[in-house]
């Protein structure tokens, strides 16, 4: 397995992340522990999770995604092998889009988290959510002074638009901050008719946002970076996609087109769906590391298959029209 230095950090990351939205729930802790453990077997070092990851589910404790996590990491007993990331300023389940994007709330979730993860420091802390009406100044100071305390390493955006991140670059840079590091948002290589669940704070890959991250060569992170085994699904039933619908979100008919042309290079080279969908990501022209999800040892061993696959630019360009995603 390839590592990845994360530019601007002294992060160096397995080249793919593994997502922890459902530990502690639909996965309980004693089978979330067996996929770290699988994960970490197979050289990956790198483990996203949130503070309200498992918040959706009543009667069971806050932040059980950072808690799953915390659990694993006591167990192990190697901290510092693991480049932990975790995410703040969400807002609240009890309180539905009512931002929290805020220094107050940046300082509370970062104690918060800490608590929950059992460590002294995060790795990688990454903003959840923006709130356009703040000046990026006052976040960015706000996280420096974590970081300056020790209690973060580095910080990143996540669903943040291109203008924003241009401000944060802007800022940062006159003012002598460490500034974001990476970039969070919703990737891969489905076509959208519309926006994923519904949810007005998620971010996409734009255009203006991949051609920022290509001028100045900022890692990407992107999640949901298999379109919930979009592809994988479609290839195993055809392209009728029989079976339970998929979200309504995906352009169907463009994404079978898209079907056949990884089919195409699979074909050619011998490479499952998996491996292509992933490697389309893992091929970009700056740092891109993809954040899977799973529920299975198999879901995950597949998707650990495509750490160290790379597309040329022509077989990436054979499948895609476009490098993002455009509503």
């Amino acid at each position: 397995m390839d590592f990845i230095g994360i530019p601007g950090t002294d992060l160096t990351v397995s080249p793919i992340c593994l997502g922890t939205s459902q530990m502690g729930t639909a996965i309980d802790l004693e089978e979330s522990c067996r996929l770290l453990d699988l994960y970490n077997e197979h050289g990956g070092n790198f483990v996203d999770t949130a503070h309200i990851y498992g918040d959706w589910v009543p009667d069971i404790p806050r932040s059980i995604g950072e808690r799953t996590v915390g659990t694993w990491l006591k167990g192990r007993k190697r901290r510092d092998d693991i480049v932990v990331a975790t995410k703040g300023g969400h807002w609240r389940f009890d309180a539905p889009l009512q931002s929290r994007v805020t220094p107050d709330a940046i300082a509370e979730d970062v104690d918060e988290s800490l608590h929950c993860l059992g460590s002294d420091y995060i790795d990688l802390y990454w903003l959840h959510r923006d709130d356009t009406t703040k000046p990026v100044g006052v976040l960015l100071e706000a996280l420096e002074r974590e970081r300056q305390a020790g209690k973060i390493r580095w910080y990143g955006a996540s669903n943040w638009s291109s203008p924003r991140m241009m401000q944060a670059e802007y800022y940062a840079a006159n003012n002598n901050l460490t500034g974001f590091t990476a970039s969070q948002v919703y990737w891969n290589s489905a076509v959208l008719k519309s926006r994923p669940f519904a949810d007005p704070g998620m971010e996409l890959m734009t255009q203006e946002l991949y051609e920022f991250h290509s001028r100045t060569g900022m890692a990407a992170i992107p999640y949901h970076s298999q379109a919930g085994g979009l592809y994988t699904k479609m290839a195993r039933t055809g392209p009728s996609l029989n079976g339970p619908p998929p979200a309504p979100h995906f352009d169907l008919e463009k994404c079978r087109a898209r079907l056949n042309a990884m089919t195409k290079v699979s074909n050619d080279t011998g490479l499952t769906v998996t491996q292509i969908a992933l490697a389309i990501l893992c091929s970009q022209p700056f740092p891109t590391i993809p954040v899977v999800g799973c529920r299975t040892p198999e879901q995950l061993r597949d998707s650990l298959t495509a750490t160290s696959i790379k597309l040329s630019p022509a077989q990436v360009h054979s499948i895609l029209d476009t490098a993002w995603h455009v509503l």
